[in-house]
C-alpha cells in the first residue's frame, strides 16, 4: 500500500498557508477599520462600510503612503506563495519524496516544479531564426525589418498610452460620477495571466512542454518582475509618463550594478561614461518638465523613489534571466510562460487577501470604457513581448535598441500631445542627452566589436602561433 503521510504533510502546509492568509486579511480588515466580511455584488443595499474590501479600505488613506501600505500588503501575499512552496521544496528534498513516492497528482506536481528535464536541443527559436534568416534576400529582411518595427511600435506605444490613460485620467460612470482607478496589482495580473495563456498555448502546439530548468527558479524572476510592474504603475500617480519613460533609459545604471553583482560582469570605459550622460539628462528633464496635478516636493520624491526601486527590481530580473539562459539554454517562451506563470499565482495570491478581485471586478461593472481599455493593455503588452523576441532572435540586439530608443522618443512626444504635458528647455535638453548617449552606447559597442573582429583576422591571417599552456 502506498504511504499516503508526505502527501497528507505536503497538503497541510497548504492549508495552514490559506489559513494564515485569512486570519492576516481579517486582522488588517479590523486594523483599517474595516468589515471583514466581504459581500456578494448583489448585496448593493448594505451599507457601503460593510461593502468595502481591503483594497478599498487602503484607498482612502493618503496618497502619499497608501501605496506604502498597499506594497506591505502585496509582499505579504507573495510571501504567502514562497514561503510554502520553500518549506514544500525542503521538505522533498531532505525526504527523497521524489525517490520514493508512486505517482499521483501530488508528486507529479512536485516532480513538475522542483525536477528538471532535458529538452531537445536546439529549442531556443534564437538559433533557428537565425538560420533562416540569413537564407533571407535584402528584401525580405527589409520586410521583416519593418515588420518588427511597426509591431514593437504599435503594440508599446498603445500600452504606454493606455497605462498613462488608467493610471492618470478619471473614469466616468452611469451617474455621471468621475473616479480614478487606483488598484495596480490587478493591471499586473491581468497582464501576466494574459501572457501566459498566450505563451502556453504556443508552446503546446510547439510541442516544447518539457521545461529545461526547473519550474521554481522562474520564481525569482517573477517576484522581481511584478514588483518592477507594480511600482512602475505607482509611480505614474506622482510622476507624468514622459518622466517615466526617460527613467526607463537610466536602467542601464543598476543593470550594470546587477551585472557585477550577479554575474561578476567588466565594462568598457564609454559605458560609464554614457552611464554619467543618462544620469545628467534625468537631472535636466526632472529639473525642466513640469506637471500642475503633481508639483508638491512629496510627491515627486515619492514619485522618483518609486521609479528608483522600479529601475533596482527590473535590473535584477534581466540579470536573472540571462544566468538562466546559460545555465539551462531555455527558449525565450518556454522563459516567458515560466516567469508569467509564476507572477499569476503571487498576483492572484495578493489580489485574493485584499478583496482586489471584488473591487476591481466592481470597478469593471461601473465603467465599461475601463474593461475596453484593460482588454486592450493587457493584448499590447503580451504582444509587445512576443515581438521582443522575435526581432531579438531575427536582428539582434542593438537593432532591437535602437528601435526601443525610436519608441521611447515616439512615447514622450506622445503624451506631452494627448495629454498635455509641458516641458521647458532644460528638460527638452535632458532628453537629448538621454537619447544621444543611448545611440553613442551603441555606436560604441559596434564598433568595439568590428576592432576586436579585425584584430582577430589580421591575427589569423598573419599565422600567429598559438602558445598552449
Amino acid at each position: 500500500m502506498r504511504n499516503l503521510v508526505p502527501d497528507l504533510i505536503i497538503c497541510f502546509i497548504i492549508i495552514i498557508s490559506i489559513t494564515i492568509v485569512q486570519l492576516v486579511s481579517r486582522i488588517l480588515h479590523e486594523t483599517l477599520g474595516g468589515n471583514p466580511a466581504i459581500p456578494s455584488i448583489s448585496e448593493g443595499s448594505v451599507n457601503q462600510h460593510e461593502e468595502l474590501t481591503l483594497s478599498q479600505l487602503i484607498d482612502q488613506k493618503s496618497k502619499e503612503y497608501s501605496w506604502l501600505i498597499r506594497l506591505s500588503i502585496n509582499t505579504f501575499g507573495y510571501l504567502c506563495i514562497l514561503i510554502p512552496g520553500f518549506v514544500i521544496y525542503k521538505y522533498t528534498r531532505k525526504t527523497k519524496y521524489l525517490e520514493r513516492s508512486d505517482k499521483s497528482l501530488i508528486s507529479n506536481a512536485i516532480r513538475f516544479c522542483f525536477g528538471s528535464s532535458e529538452g531537445d536541443r536546439g529549442i531556443d527559436g534564437r538559433n533557428s531564426d537565425k538560420g533562416a534568416g540569413s537564407k533571407k534576400s535584402s528584401v525580405q529582411e527589409c520586410f521583416l525589418l519593418l515588420y518588427c518595427l511597426l509591431g514593437l511600435m504599435g503594440s508599446y506605444l498603445t500600452w504606454g498610452v493606455l497605462q498613462e490613460k488608467i493610471m492618470t485620467q478619471e473614469y466616468e460612470n452611469a451617474e455621471k460620477k468621475k473616479v480614478h482607478f487606483k488598484d495596480s496589482q490587478f493591471l499586473v495580473f491581468t497582464n501576466r495571466v494574459l501572457g501566459f495563456m498566450i505563451t502556453a498555448v504556443y508552446l503546446t502546439v510547439k510541442r516544447q512542454l518539457r521545461q529545461r530548468a526547473p519550474l521554481y527558479k522562474y520564481s525569482y524572476a517573477s517576484f522581481s518582475n511584478i514588483m518592477s510592474a507594480w511600482f512602475q504603475y505607482e509611480a505614474l500617480k506622482f510622476v507624468n509618463f514622459p518622466t517615466q519613460v526617460l527613467a526607463k533609459s537610466c536602467k542601464i545604471i543598476p543593470v550594470m550594478i546587477m551585472g557585477k553583482i550577479i554575474s561578476r560582469n567588466k565594462y568598457e570605459f564609454y559605458e560609464y561614461i554614457t552611464a554619467i550622460m543618462i544620469s545628467v539628462g534625468m537631472i535636466f528633464f526632472l529639473t525642466g518638465s513640469t506637471d500642475e496635478s503633481k508639483t508638491t516636493a512629496i510627491t515627486t520624491l515619492t514619485g522618483v523613489l518609486l521609479l528608483t526601486f522600479y529601475m533596482v527590481f527590473d535590473s535584477f530580473t534581466s540579470n536573472w534571466q540571462g544566468e538562466l539562459f546559460k545555465t539551462y539554454s531555455m527558449s525565450s517562451i518556454q522563459m516567458m510562460c515560466g516567469v508569467n506563470l509564476f507572477s499569476t499565482l503571487f498576483t492572484a495570491a495578493s489580489l485574493y487577501m485584499q478583496g482586489g478581485f471584488y473591487s476591481s471586478l466592481q470597478f469593471a461593472a461601473e465603467h465599461p470604457k475601463f474593461v475596453l481599455d484593460c482588454i486592450v493593455l493587457s493584448i499590447s503588452s503580451a504582444i509587445g513581448q512576443l515581438f521582443i523576441f522575435y526581432t531579438i532572435a531575427t536582428f539582434g540586439a542593438v537593432v532591437f535598441t535602437i528601435i526601443m530608443t525610436l519608441r521611447q522618443a515616439i512615447a514622450i512626444l506622445l503624451s506631452c500631445l494627448i495629454y498635455k504635458h509641458s516641458i521647458s528647455f532644460l528638460g527638452v535638453a535632458g532628453v537629448v542627452i538621454v537619447f544621444l548617449a543611448i545611440f553613442l552606447r551603441v555606436y560604441c559597442n559596434q564598433r568595439l566589436k568590428a576592432i576586436k573582429r579585425r584584430h582577430a583576422s589580421a591575427d589569423t591571417a598573419a599565422g600567429k602561433p598559438r602558445l598552449n599552456v
